[in-house]
């Protein structure tokens, strides 16, 4: 009798909920009309069902009686019960069934009208009844067993699980459960006020809100947000880490015991501590709806990137013809960027005026204007490459300094990427090119920068009078220039200077046309030739830090242990006369010869390439020997290490090891390389690298920078939209300080620039074509 009484009360309960909610279902009151008449009209059909099976039911209650011993002197108590509840059932039935019920219930409809069904009469039907069959006779059911009383749910609920013959005795009161579990099940309306009920009567700990942010939280970041400030103080990075990781651990594992939502769970899982920290900064200020525009040092406006069309700017510091590091690779980078469709490529590099290209220059080479040194340029790379690239080539201002023995660049080199092409930047040394820069700030004009360190400065400096302090001072300005202009700086080994933002990763590739002369000389060795047929060689700009103090000390220190060993030396240099006076006064067997491309055919027949040198970053030589399948003996360094996974490569710890090393390649035969060793050392391996640690791949695919936070709802929050950060704050406030002390003269001249070179001068707006450095940024006053 009770489940009767659910479908009423549901319904009831259910237009008083809808009618809270009439202003926002407003538009769809036509469809709601139709379908509360519709359920009336079931109600009234589910009524006279329900009349009708009471009547059955009580015929089928009539003589003869249930077959229970305890009821066969009279009729049993629960089916009295029910008599005497038929007359209240049958006025309620005509009640709430009758023809107007629908319409009454229609016309009071509207947002403040209140529908309540009284049913009172049945409730206090079925307390009367229990309450008076309280002191009756308890029914036994079982024969021989002690009988029990009936509760209202156990009467309800009997004959579940009974014998055959008493599921069919009260068969009439299981079809009648039957049919209001079905009309429940398969009632759309019962199923929407169930869920409304789940919804209005949530538990407030499933709610999804962001626990706030604690104290050893807020403390865990502004340590690692300050590690740019700490970092010039002289603490070291792994200590803030240290510090981060302590502070955020208590929090984290506080976290991790409490039933978190989907969304912040997924932020305290098992990863990067700095990362993990991150994302629960973000995901806490975007709970608050907070996004974060840019601070006081942030310029934004940028490249438009909405027309899918991107532009890469590779800024150098040396072009050919000088045969040197930052001249050639930067060179081939942009020659192998190119072949992709997904960008645009320019090739930024130093023009000269004709008294400083006369010194740098080799064989007297001098260019009368850029379009002369680009055609140079394009055909010495269209015959050692094989095609022909498309990129650009466009020259900004520079002076050669003597002291330094570096181009340094005249006034604000960013200003010669025009505006619509300033989208990503490769910097190819980054410290150098920003030692004096007086001009934007290359982040602020650009969407991405990226640093590639070519030169190890601190070990050059080093040799130098006052070369500690001078070392100290580089050190510092170094880490300065490079976290204030880069947002990414690539160290192309460990032997380089620990800058700020910066991971290792050999970028560089060799000529092709090496690789080339190592597969003829293995085709020659497959048919029996003999393809070398002469010893050891170095080769190298000869100047003293380039390994040739160390070649010498070696030499002369085992003097006796190599005799009757030659070694033919290739380079021009500043230094060549002291070198060759230093070999002839310890009388060691040293052929000095004039400098030569590693390709010249007169270079193919030697067998083993000697470099001592300690003091490069990643020496392309060596990788060229290796590319043309010789021995190479060098020193046991980090400058080295992606060279140490080719067999031919031959490192040494000590002196002595190095005549071993020097005697065993001597002796023996390189092994031929295989195609996978052909292709590490290939640009195009390189490039490939080079798109991945520098995060080119993700930027030109336009995949931002951000974290996955919820398994369900797959939402994503991006870091650098939703929260301040304080190192882009710092860094900021160093690239002003820089531009203001870069400004001055005086101190520019105290730093070692070249003077004048705040600005360009006239033979370079001569040269260039430029307008005056007065007309081109001029300075208002009264």
């Amino acid at each position: 009798m009770v489940s009767e009484m659910e479908p009423s009360t549901s319904s009831s309960s259910a237009f008083s909920f809808l009618s809270k909610g009439w202003r926002e279902v407003r538009d769809s009151a036509d469809a709601d009309l139709r379908l509360m008449k519709d359920r009336a009209n079931s109600f009234k059909n589910l009524a006279t069902s329900f009349d009708r099976e009471l009547e059955n039911f009580f015929n089928s209650a009539a003589p003869p009686p249930f077959s229970v011993p305890a009821m066969r002197s009279a009729p049993p108590p629960e089916i009295e019960f029910v008599k005497k509840l038929q007359p209240k059932l049958s006025e309620i039935r005509r009640a709430y069934s009758s023809p107007d019920f629908s319409k009454k219930v229609l016309e009071k409809w509207s947002p403040k009208a209140k529908i309540r069904i009284d049913l009172s009469a049945i409730r206090n039907a079925i307390v009367s009844e229990v309450e008076e069959g309280e002191d009756d006779e308890v029914v036994e059911f079982e024969r021989g067993k002690k009988g029990r009383r009936l509760s209202l749910k156990e009467f309800w609920d009997w004959g579940e699980g009974k014998g055959e013959r008493e599921a069919r005795d009260w068969e009439p009161i299981r079809k009648l459960k039957s049919r209001f579990k079905e009309f429940e099940k398969n009632s759309e309306f019962v199923e929407k006020f169930k869920s409304s009920l789940k919804s209005m009567c949530k538990d407030p700990q499933e709610s999804k809100e962001v626990p706030p942010l604690d104290v050893p939280e807020l403390l865990a970041y502004f340590v690692k947000q300050s590690g740019p400030l700490l970092d010039q103080l002289g603490v070291r990075r792994e200590i803030c880490d240290k510090i981060v990781e302590s502070l955020y651990s208590k929090r984290k594992n506080h976290l991790l015991l409490q039933s978190l939502s989907g969304e912040e769970s997924s932020v305290v899982g098992n990863g990067n501590i700095n990362d993990e920290l991150d994302l629960r900064i973000a995901s806490v200020l975007q709970s608050t709806g907070h996004r974060y525009d840019g601070g006081f040092w942030t310029h934004n406006a940028k490249h438009d990137t909405s027309d899918n069309e991107r532009h890469v700017a590779i800024v150098t510091t040396a072009s050919l013809p000088w045969m040197t590091g930052t001249a050639v690779n930067p060179l081939f980078r942009a020659a192998y960027l190119s072949q992709s469709s997904k960008q645009k490529v320019t090739l930024l590099v130093p023009w000269l005026c004709k008294s400083d290209q006369e010194i740098v220059y080799p064989s007297n080479v001098t260019f009368t204007s850029p379009e002369e040194q680009e055609a140079y340029i394009r055909n010495w790379l269209e015959e050692r490459t094989g095609f022909k690239a498309d990129f650009k080539i466009s020259f900004y201002p520079g002076k050669f300094s003597k002291s330094r023995r570096s181009i340094i660049p005249a006034g604000d080199t960013s200003q010669f990427i025009p505006s619509r092409d300033a989208d990503i930047a490769i910097l190819e040394e980054p410290e150098h090119l920003n030692w004096y820069h007086h001009g934007m700030r290359w982040t602020d004009k650009f969407n991405h920068v990226v640093g590639i360190v070519h030169t190890n400065y601190l070990e050059y400096i080093k040799r130098e009078k006052n070369g500690a302090l001078q070392a100290f001072l580089v050190k510092h300005i170094n880490n300065w220039v490079t976290r204030a202009y880069c947002n990414k700086v690539l160290r192309l080994s460990a032997s380089t200077q620990d800058l700020p933002k910066s991971v290792i990763c050999n970028v560089h590739g060799v000529n092709p046309k090496f690789l080339k002369i190592g597969e003829k000389i293995a085709e020659e060795r497959e048919l029996g030739q003999k393809a070398f047929t002469k010893g050891a060689y170095f080769l190298g700009k000869m100047v003293w830090a380039k390994g040739y103090k160390e070649l010498i000390d070696l030499l002369s220190k085992h003097k006796t242990d190599l005799d009757g060993f030659n070694l033919d030396v290739f380079g021009n240099g500043e230094d060549a006369n002291e070198v060759q006076s230093a070999a002839r006064r310890l009388d060691l067997n040293l052929n000095f010869q004039k400098g030569r491309d590693h390709a010249d055919d007169s270079l193919h027949r030697y067998k083993v390439f000697i470099n001592p040198s300690i003091s490069d970053v990643l020496c392309t030589a060596t990788a060229e020997a290796l590319a043309m399948g010789k021995f190479v003996v060098c020193a046991d360094h980090p400058s080295n290490e992606f060279f140490r996974s080719f067999p031919n490569c031959l490192t040494y710890k000590t002196s002595d090891d190095f005549v071993a090393k020097v005697k065993e390649a001597l002796e023996n035969e390189p092994y031929p390389l295989t195609p996978e060793q052909r292709y590490q050392l290939s640009w195009e391996a390189a490039t490939q690298r080079f798109m991945e640690y520098s995060e080119l791949d993700k930027i030109l695919n336009n995949e931002k920078d951000s974290a996955k936070l919820s398994s369900d709802n797959r939402k994503l929050i991006t870091k650098s939209a939703s929260m301040p950060n304080l190192t882009e704050m710092v860094d900021g406030g160093l690239a002003f300080a820089h531009y203001c002390l870069t400004g001055n003269e005086f101190l520019r001249l105290c730093t070692g620039a070249i003077p004048g070179t705040r600005d360009y001068d006239k033979q370079h707006c001569k040269d260039l074509n430029l307008l005056p450095p007065q007309v081109e940024n001029p300075i208002y006053g009264w």
